[in-house]
Parts: structure tokens; sequence; C-alpha cells
């Protein structure tokens, strides 16, 4: 038994990388995954017991909203919730107080 049976948890950006890491650890203290990530949700899902998989821009509101519903729906409820989607490889190396505005909101 581990010390988050039976919590739910969302992990953005939970695919790959960090956010998946962070899934890693959860699933291995008991709590059930809802991955939340632009690409690879639905591999990633399979890989958890009784993992869900959303496919979802964190961007956009409507969105995250689909995605709380679903994971309730589908769940329950939420228990934990680990914001760690973000953009950054893709992105043009500059200081941050230079980066447009559309680029913090994605």
């Amino acid at each position: 038994m581990g010390s988050l049976d039976g919590k739910v948890a969302i992990v953005t950006g939970a695919a790959q990388g960090i956010g998946r890491a962070i899934a890693d650890g959860l699933a291995a203290a008991g709590a059930r995954i809802v991955v939340a990530d632009l690409r690879g949700a639905d591999e990633a899902a399979q890989s958890y017991e009784g993992g869900v998989a959303v496919t979802v821009d964190v961007s956009k509101e409507d969105e995250v909203q689909r995605l709380v519903d679903e994971a309730v729906a589908q769940c329950g409820g939420v228990d934990i919730l680990v914001n760690n989607a973000g953009l950054y490889a893709s992105l043009e190396m500059r200081p941050f107080d230079q980066i447009p505005l559309d680029e913090w909101r994605q």
C-alpha cells in the first residue's frame, strides 16, 4: 500500500520528460494518474494502472475545464494537481523580459 492510495493526480506534460518522471513517482506511491498532454497522452496513460489520458492544451481555458470535467467523470474527483506542462526547447532563447506576451501565455 502506498501513501497515495486512492488519490487521483492530474499531471500536465506527463507524456514525457519531467512530467513523466513525476507521474511515475506518484503512481509508485499509489496515485491514479491522469496524463494531460498535447501529444502522447494515450500511450503514456496505458503504462499506469487505471491511467486516464486527456489530450489538452493547458493554455486554453476551455480545454482545462474539459480536462477537469473528464478527470472527475472518470475518477470521481481530483486530489493532486501538478502543473508541469510548458514550452522550453522550441522557444527562442532570450532574456525573460523580452518574451512576447503570447509566448508567456503558451
